[in-house]
């Protein structure tokens, strides 16, 4: 009894102390330090934000270059496609018509006897028929072989063509898909660097777009304070001045990727479509007009030849005297004139 007693009040003085110790451990609990904020990102300067959104640009135009010549070998190989088809279509005719002689021959020979038909007159007794018509025989074997070997050889072509479809057709949806992906890249470069600026306040996008002129001033003013323009010639052939005309007749026109004209161009459409409205097909990409076309040292440069820009070759424009180009910078921009030391220049070439 006594230890019952003994183990009740163990227990309440047990639950008295828990509850008078509830208080100090919840106010021990409160006064526990929070864990430190993680630190704060310092902002970013305007001019950063000039190299970011140029640098977000650049590998947009580096994607449009991808894409573009995707398209073109997309379209290529459609092409050839569509030609293998037609020949396709007429080989089968062909094979047709082979058949129908052949088994016209055959149906001769079955007439006869199993024997061509040739070759009765040359089982004859009279001696003078047997002379006349042994030629015959001889055209007739010649005829029937020529044909068996117009239709092997017609099968065979059937065949490499059929083959060479299925080759195109892989190639074309190969880049179909490079295609999509350089276009999902474009998209997402160009909205980050939208969103950038859409972050700005309006006086610090004008600030922005200050910058931006100012650097590409500093740069054309080092180019040619170099002397890089001195002896340059402002000759130029007929179909170098028309290229010019039409690229310079463009100015004011949007900058969209992808563009060839008639309404928008990007970079590389507006110097091909310049030079195919002179009579000269280039390349349809900045960096196959680069690795394709002749190149040009630079102190020999002259209207209408292209200046290729940035180690990458994603950018391009039409050098059409005094030092400026006419290109199309990037979205979000128009067609216009440049200086044409503005940006870094890899090289230039010749259409």
């Amino acid at each position: 009894m006594n230890r019952h007693r003994h183990a009740i009040t163990t227990i309440t003085v047990v639950c008295a102390l828990t509850v008078l110790a509830s208080p100090a451990l919840t106010l021990q609990a409160a006064a526990a330090p929070l864990p430190p904020a993680p630190p704060s990102q310092p902002k970013k300067t305007l001019e950063e934000v000039r190299k970011e959104i140029d640098g977000l640009y650049r590998q947009a135009a580096v994607a449009t270059d991808a894409y573009n010549l995707a398209e073109e070998k997309a379209d290529e190989q459609s092409g050839e496609i569509v030609k293998l088809a037609r020949m396709i279509v007429v080989g089968n005719e062909k094979i047709e018509d082979l058949k129908a002689r052949a088994g016209a021959a055959a149906r001769a020979q079955y007439r006869n006897g199993g024997l061509p038909e040739g070759a009765q007159f040359v089982l004859t007794d009279d001696p003078q028929l047997f002379l006349d018509n042994a030629g015959r025989l001889k055209e007739g074997q010649k005829a029937t072989r020529d044909l068996l070997g117009e239709m092997t050889r017609t099968q065979e072509d059937l065949t490499a063509y059929a083959k060479d479809a299925s080759v195109n057709w892989t190639k074309l949806e190969a880049n179909r898909l490079k295609q999509a992906k350089a276009k999902k890249e474009i998209n997402d470069k160009i909205a980050a660097a939208k969103k950038l600026e859409s972050e700005l306040a309006a006086e610090e996008r004008a600030r922005l777009l200050a910058l931006e002129e100012q650097e590409q001033y500093r740069a054309q003013t080092a180019w040619v304070g170099s002397g890089i323009l001195k002896g340059l010639s402002s000759a130029t052939t007929p179909e170098g001045k028309r290229a010019v005309q039409f690229a310079t007749s463009q100015i004011g026109k949007p900058y969209v990727w992808g563009a060839e004209g008639p309404d928008s161009y990007d970079c590389s459409g507006l110097t091909q479509r310049a030079w195919g409205s002179a009579g000269r097909p280039i390349p349809r990409t900045s960096q196959e007009q680069w690795r394709l076309l002749p190149h040009v040292d630079i102190k020999d440069m002259r209207p209408g030849d292209l200046i290729v820009y940035f180690k990458d070759a994603s950018h391009i424009g039409m050098y059409v005297g005094n030092g400026a180009i006419v290109h199309a910078p990037r979205p979000g921009r128009n067609v216009t004139v440049a200086g044409a030391g503005s940006m870094e220049i890899l090289g230039v070439v010749r259409p």
